[in-house]
């Protein structure tokens, strides 16, 4: 039966299909909802872990185990899982595993475009990329046979187009093989160097029989499959961008679509290019294909007439290939951009106000809190990536000690439990003076409102053990932790203020709820009595969307706003009431 299928959706109901018993991930954009359609199968055990690394060893031990398990994460989730995705590799596996990375070109949602294919390479695992919904369920079904063909994980590749488009695609029932037996094996699962030296040879064995099975047997399944139209221009790619050249090219050029990304054929490149006469590699990002196609000898065109940056599309495929600018309409009108902002009603947005108003140097995380960076309120120095943002500060106070008392850091609550603990442990260990906020929003944010340990509730939303984040600062020595309402900025500012005098290391935790979480209740709409409104613009210092200037007069869009009170706060007039 073929459906209408989202590219992760379709992923998800692939897993189901191959009887995958367990699910574990870390929620990240755009592989967030792979987890998500997972957890509508009572079938399969699945829940949302604390970090990556975690997600891929709660999978492995589940394979280990007997049960075909996967665990999914955006392209920078995996370097937070490479070290056990490494050793994966050589220990193999009982019941397929499929690790899921969804890569991100054009960074929609990302703090870098990172490449996941060398990940493959480097750990000697093989990739798969489907390029649309069809093959997001046929591959991942594939992904399990051949884990426990060749005793490996799989990976399977999506990039941003893939995962968030929808297609037709053929829904068939699950086949659920069952627990396989586990079998004592310290030799196989245990890599003590004297083992890995053994397991060593094995995966360079096992990595020439992929290459063979890749030649022809991925043909004859329809994993790797060749197109011959005209041979005067061929075009050698795989995923999204096999989709666009297809567009783009039609029937004036052959195809050779690399399902399997690694390893990649040799013998069945060379034969396609020896039938075309010129031959293009189109791939997004980094010259992956193209680097191998030249080592092997043979002659492509690739990044020298296409870009390293961002995502591809048809018009630059026509472009650059046929000599063909692409259609396009415009607008005789000049539309304003309107980059993210922090939401109407926000709990950050008091907390960086009060953070401005100190005037001090904010060390910054990956969240939605992240939009603290943008004017008026200006208030991030940095972003690394996952709980950089606590270790960050501690090494800036160690550099310039003098500077700790006007120095924070900022992280979310399910940020902190990914990976700022461990900062926050170096700090009470190594005793910087370090004042962290973690801004505690009782939810997952920026990726759509996922559970996570501190919220009390599992992937299903049942209850479940919350952490303290109180207990848990304690915990690791950190003597002064203070809990504050960022709707209430005096409050807010005076304790930040002391946090940072005492010149000891401190946790200011900033709770309030997300205001678009279903269960939170808020007040009427705000309203500005013209009258008294003095055109001061004090209201407008904190960048809310619900606020504008209009005829010289604040306004207040009673669409948007929640209620908060932040503005009423900054109002000396009284000129803003309900």
């Amino acid at each position: 039966m073929k459906k209408l299928l989202l590219g992760n959706e379709a992923v998800a109901r692939g897993l189901y299909e191959a009887g995958c018993r367990v699910a574990s991930s870390y929620p990240g954009t755009p592989s967030t909802e792979i987890t998500e359609f997972i957890a509508t199968y009572d079938e399969i055990k699945s829940e949302w872990a604390p970090n990556e690394k975690v997600a891929c060893e709660v999978a492995f031990g589940a394979a280990v185990a007997g049960a075909r398990s996967f665990c999914a994460m955006k392209h920078v989730g995996l370097n937070v899982a490479a070290d056990p995705l490494f050793t994966s590799s050589y220990t193999g596996v009982n019941a397929g595993m499929v690790i899921i990375v969804a890569d991100d070109p054009g960074m929609h949602s990302s703090q870098n475009e990172q490449d996941s294919r060398h990940y493959a390479k480097g750990s000697k695992i093989m990739m798969l990329e489907p390029s649309d919904s069809e093959e997001c369920l046929k591959f991942s079904k594939m992904a399990f046979e051949l884990s426990e063909r060749f005793d490996t994980p799989v990976l399977l590749r999506l990039t941003t187009r893939v995962s968030h488009s929808r297609s037709l695609a053929d829904v068939g029932e699950r086949v659920d093989g069952g627990l396989k037996a586990y079998e004592k094996n310290p030799q196989k699962y245990v890599m003590v160097p004297a083992n890995a030296k053994v397991k060593h040879v094995e995966v360079e064995k096992r990595i020439l029989e992929q290459i063979e099975f890749c030649e022809k047997e991925a043909v004859e399944i329809g994993l790797n499959t060749v197109e011959y139209n005209s041979k005067k221009i061929g075009v050698i790619t795989s995923g999204i961008t096999y989709t666009y050249a297809k567009e783009a090219l039609g029937d004036n050029a052959s195809y050779l679509k690399l399902g399997c990304v690694y390893p990649l054929p040799e013998k069945l490149i060379k034969d396609f290019c020896n039938e075309c006469e010129t031959v293009y590699v189109l791939e997004e990002l980094d010259d992956y294909i193209e680097t191998h196609c030249k080592k092997i000898g043979v002659n492509v065109i690739g990044k020298e007439v296409f870009t390293l940056l961002g995502e591809y599309s048809q018009g630059l495929i026509k472009k650059v290939i046929l000599k063909e600018e692409a259609k396009s309409v415009t607008a005789d009108v000049n539309i304003p951009p309107r980059p993210p902002v922090l939401c109407a009603g926000c709990p950050h947005r008091g907390l960086f106000y009060a953070l401005k108003r100190l005037n001090v140097t904010v060390s910054g995380d990956i969240g939605c809190y992240t939009l603290g960076v943008a004017k008026p309120l200006g208030m991030m120095d940095t972003v690394l990536c996952m709980g950089g943002s606590v270790s960050g500060l501690h090494g800036r106070n160690l550099a310039d000690p003098e500077k700790a008392n006007k120095s924070v850091a900022v992280i979310g609550d399910s940020t902190f439990i990914h990976s700022g603990i461990t900062g926050l442990i170096d700090i009470a260990y190594n005793n910087t003076n370090s004042v962290t906020i973690i801004l505690d929003n009782s939810i997952t944010g920026m990726t759509g409102h996922q559970q996570n340990p501190t919220t009390g509730k599992n992937i299903k939303g049942d209850p479940a053990t919350a952490v303290s984040l109180e207990k848990l600062c304690e915990a690791v020595g950190i003597k002064n932790v203070f809990v504050v309402d960022p709707y209430d900025l005096k409050e807010t500012e005076d304790t930040i203020k002391n946090a940072l005098s005492l010149n000891e290391a401190a946790v200011v935790i900033s709770r309030r709820p997300c205001a678009l979480l279903k269960t939170v209740k808020h007040k009427p709409a705000l309203k500005v009595d013209k009258d008294k409104c003095k055109s001061c613009k004090a209201c407008m210092k904190i960048g809310c969307p619900a606020i504008s200037m209009k005829d010289g007069k604040a306004q207040i869009d009673f669409t948007q706003c929640l209620g908060c009170g932040v503005c009423e706060q900054l109002c000396k007039f009284d000129a803003i009431c309900e």
